[in-house]
């Protein structure tokens, strides 16, 4: 089935390690134009040369921190200044450090988590919707999680990922007569793949600093479907929410890619 996203203009916060890695080749398998915003040059120049390879018409990167002031408008601006315009934003940029509610108890990680998380989306969100408006047409898909709907070990993260819920709903209740689509997918525990991730990335000291086997194997057992999601079954859902045709009629919407790990 034809998406009609070869030539869209996309896109994806946080663009260069797993999950957004696994976004930015979906979309570029669509032929769309790519633009993957990220603080991690090196790894957003290996994932640059990867989309052009996968079939993206065009990639183009705005390397720095999204939580700075006004990072949304420059990401949003030089895509409008390149496309003269956008047809996608895909919400991704996120951060966490799993651990339980009674031991996170410093004020600079909770600071760090929302700005990450929650911050950047309502700022490129806020950017992206008058040149949406101004063309009548757009979609934009949040990146939630599991830990939005509560779970063990993930009070902080899930506390700003239930947050990107309300905040999808609110704009697609508000911007549905603009012609604007705002979605969210819930993924569950996603592994990055070899080479998915840079230095900066929360996964670079690797797996077992993050979730041990222990922990993986606990969470297979408890998905119904007994398997981890990966970079590629999230890409999937967000490249057909971003479809103006699969998904033309669809907004406001969850959808979980976790096996059946949470079913909202």
């Amino acid at each position: 089935m034809d998406l009609g996203l070869t030539g869209a203009r996309v896109i994806v916060t946080g663009g260069a390690s797993n999950i957004g890695r696994g976004i930015v080749h979906g979309f570029a398998r669509e032929g769309a134009r790519v633009l993957l915003a990220d603080r991690d040059a090196a790894q957003a120049a290996r994932v640059h040369a990867e989309a052009v390879e996968a079939g993206a018409t065009e990639v183009r990167e705005v390397i720095g921190d999204l939580t700075a002031e006004g990072a949304g408008d420059r990401v949003v601006a030089d895509a409008v200044d390149a496309w003269g315009g956008v047809d996608v934003l895909v919400n991704n940029c996120g951060w966490s450090v799993p651990g339980f509610l009674t031991e996170q108890t410093d004020r600079a990680l909770w600071q760090r988590t929302i700005e990450t998380n929650l911050y950047t989306a309502i700022d490129a969100t806020q950017a992206v919707l008058g040149p949406m408006t101004g063309q009548s047409a757009g979609a934009i898909v949040f990146i939630s999680s599991d830990a939005a709907f509560g779970a063990v070990r993930q009070g902080i993260y899930g506390t700003t990922k239930a947050g990107l819920i309300a905040l999808a709903r609110t704009t697609a209740r508000e911007q549905g007569r603009h012609g604007i689509r705002a979605n969210v997918v819930c993924p569950g525990l996603v592994l990055p793949d070899e080479g998915g991730v840079g230095a900066d990335s929360l996964w670079a000291a690797g797996r077992d600093a993050i979730f041990n086997p222990d922990q993986v194997e606990y969470v297979t057992r408890q998905t119904p479907l007994r398997r981890l999601t990966t970079p590629e079954d999230v890409a999937a859902a967000v490249v057909w929410l971003a479809s103006p045709t699969a998904a033309r009629q669809v907004t406001g919407q969850v959808v979980a890619v976790g096996g059946g790990s949470s079913m909202p």
